[in-house]
């Protein structure tokens, strides 16, 4: 057969979880087949034309320490970048970053053409092809819309909102996968005929308007940072032009005006089946939950440098076109609006994730992987750590070689995929700091001491990039070194010190140890004393605020390590494959059912599957020893 319809991996989806997937399995040398509906939408921003946030900057900047492509390109792209939460510490500031949405998807694209070993196809895949083999079932190649079979030992399945999309404008509905792009059919089918579970979600997004038409005048501007942080470890420079962003409010005017749509709203006449977002609702469900709300934020942001066309968040809607038109026009700033775009809803196919593995394959088929929104997360960020996973795990499976595994300690990546294969989902999910127990140890300004060595490892990382990381490395080590070895005079630093509300010196003091006070900066007090040393770190970050950061949280890492190394006890004792979970008499029925379908891969992540007690966990723990189960020794953390 010929090699054009033969590769080692093939990818389905051009979108955020499918541009990681198909860039990793390329760039770790898998000959590798992007299939898409439409190849003008590689990477294309259905919704905000944002990257980043609280938590979601931390995935993001994760994905870029692991070789991924989300971080480089945004920061290409971006128009705009704040640093959100700087108000608390360290471990929940968020990175993130207005993006031209059309210069966005045209560097995902030109950043996968110039991968070699990666190619693309326009087309629809409708079925897949699977083998049966000595170990069960295997995928072994996709078939499409257009007659084409393409063999491949793994497939990474990422649909996004396509797969039987609906749109929903008030009382009109029709198929697609987002505005002007038709819906994926036939996928789902294919999957149910092998076995696979399905649901429905819902998500929705706002109008777009004129920004000509707005007057920004009379509402609050909201600029990007002086000192702007990039989310790519290899960024050297970000644009000094920065974008501003606008604050408006709703009124009541404009909830009386929504109101009068509910009757033909789609979320209220039950024309939606799908369950929504929980902490991204439609502007109908917030007036309907919090009706007590006089007013509601709104952000007027900009979609790109050479067009006028804005994006308002916070008004995420299905109402009818013209209930949305009247109620826009009601808001400060925007009662001269012109609608370029209704807001819509869409609902689609997801796959619940207790069928696949930590790995990201499925359970039912080996070499098949899902990725993105057909495990039922929502965000461009948690589809494309999941797209850069199953691409590297694909990959590994090829090499017979043992699947990447983030921990929860390791990485939010971690957690995100922990919580939808122990816990599943029901609702779009959505990550943030809250959900991880361990945030003092995966800070967003860490990640590359977290990951680049395990990218490096994969081969996702090169020996330039490699390079350039230990460089950074060791010039943080130097200040660390310095600021242990120097000592300030009490004539030098008491001024300093007063000024920040913090007592005076009698004696001299290394500059380590005062930097241990919460009212000192680091920067600011070498700048007052004069001293300090040119350490030469690549990158914008300034080694200070880095430095700095991890000498005042040294002693609680230290504590958060000894936690995780204690928990770690249970991620040791392995399940085995297939347990029979039905068979034990001795631990709650909800326990049987939930281990039952969920199969956990080892004690720890039974532990966090709901309905399944501390005593269960015991129970299994004694069982698994009687039947000569061992714990693997934890592996050490890293800060």
């Amino acid at each position: 057969m010929s090699d054009y319809f033969t590769y080692d991996v093939i990818v389905v989806g051009g979108g955020h979880a499918g541009s990681e997937a198909a860039a990793a399995a390329a760039r770790m040398g898998a000959r590798t087949l992007l299939v898409t509906m439409n190849l003008e939408a590689i990477g294309k921003m259905s919704c905000n034309p944002a990257i980043g946030g609280i938590g979601k900057g931390h995935i993001v900047r994760e994905i870029d320490a692991l070789g991924g492509v989300m971080g480089v390109v945004t920061d290409r792209a971006g128009i705009q970048f704040r640093m959100l939460n700087q108000r608390k510490g360290p471990a929940v500031w968020g990175p993130r970053a207005q993006c031209d949405r059309m210069a966005y998807a045209a560097a995902v694209r030109q950043t996968l053409e110039e991968i070699p070993g990666l190619y693309m196809r326009a087309d629809m895949v409708v079925d897949l092809l699977v083998d049966d083999g000595p170990d069960g079932r295997r995928v072994a190649g996709v078939r499409t819309r257009l007659g084409q079979t393409f063999r491949a030992r793994a497939v990474v399945l990422t649909s996004g909102t396509f797969m039987n999309g609906l749109i929903h404008v008030g009382e009109n509905r029709f198929g697609g996968g987002r505005m002007g792009e038709g819906a994926s059919t036939g996928l789902t089918a294919a999957l149910h005929a092998l076995g696979f579970e399905s649901g429905r979600l819902k998500t929705g997004t706002p109008p777009r308007v004129d920004g000509r038409s707005l007057d920004v005048g009379v509402m609050q501007e909201q600029p990007g940072d002086p000192q702007a942080s990039p989310f790519s470890y290899l960024t050297d420079r970000l644009p000094d032009d920065q974008l501003s962003c606008w604050l408006t409010y709703t009124t009541p005017r404009t909830h009386e005006i929504l109101r009068t749509g509910f009757d033909r709203s789609p979320m209220f006449t039950g024309r939606i089946q799908g369950r929504g977002p929980r902490y991204c609702p439609s502007i109908e469900d917030k007036i309907d939950r919090f009706a007590e709300k006089e007013r509601h934020q709104i952000f007027i942001e900009p979609e790109g440098r050479h067009t006028h066309e804005v994006y308002v968040n916070g008004f995420s809607t299905s109402l009818p076109e013209e209930v949305q038109f009247e109620a826009l026009r009601t808001i400060p700033g925007m009662e001269r609006a012109h609608l370029l775009r209704p807001g819509y809803a869409i609902e689609y196919d997801y796959f619940p994730p207790y069928q696949i593995r930590y790995s990201l394959e499925t359970k039912a088929i080996r070499g098949l992987f899902f990725a993105g929104q057909i495990n039922g997360t929502t965000g461009y960020e948690e589809a494309a750590a999941q797209g850069l996973i199953a691409g590297i795990n694909a990959v590994q499976h090829l090499r017979g070689e043992e699947p990447l595994v983030l921990k929860r300690s390791e990485a939010y990546i971690g957690v995100l995929i922990d919580d939808l294969v122990a816990k599943g989902t029901e609702e779009p999910y959505r990550m943030f700091t809250s959900r991880a127990e361990h945030r003092i140890l995966l800070r967003q300004d860490n990640a590359d001491q977290r990951l680049t060595e395990r990218g490096y490892r994969l081969g996702l990382v090169g020996a330039e990039r490699y390079a350039r990381f230990r460089r950074k490395q060791e010039a943080l080590a130097r200040l660390r070194r310095y600021l242990e070895d120097t000592s300030v005079r009490p004539e030098q630093v008491n001024g300093y010190l007063e000024a920040v509300g913090t007592s005076p010196i009698s004696e001299p003091e290394r500059l380590a140890r005062l930097v241990l006070r919460p009212q000192v900066s680091l920067a600011a007090l070498l700048a007052h004393t004069g001293l300090g040393i040119d350490v030469d770190a690549p990158g914008l970050e300034r080694p200070e605020t880095l430095v700095e950061i991890e000498l005042k949280y040294a002693g609680y890492v230290e504590r958060e390590q000894e936690l995780v190394r204690k928990m770690e006890q249970l991620e040791g004792w392995r399940i085995p494959e297939g347990f029979d979970y039905h068979a034990l008499s001795n631990i709650t029925m909800e326990a049987r059912e939930k281990l039952g379908k969920i199969q956990p891969e080892t004690l720890g992540q039974a532990s966090r599957i709901s309905g399944v007690s501390p005593a269960d966990v015991s129970v299994l723990m004694v069982l698994l020893k009687k039947h000569g189960g061992t714990a693997r020794r934890p592996e050490p953390v890293e800060a």
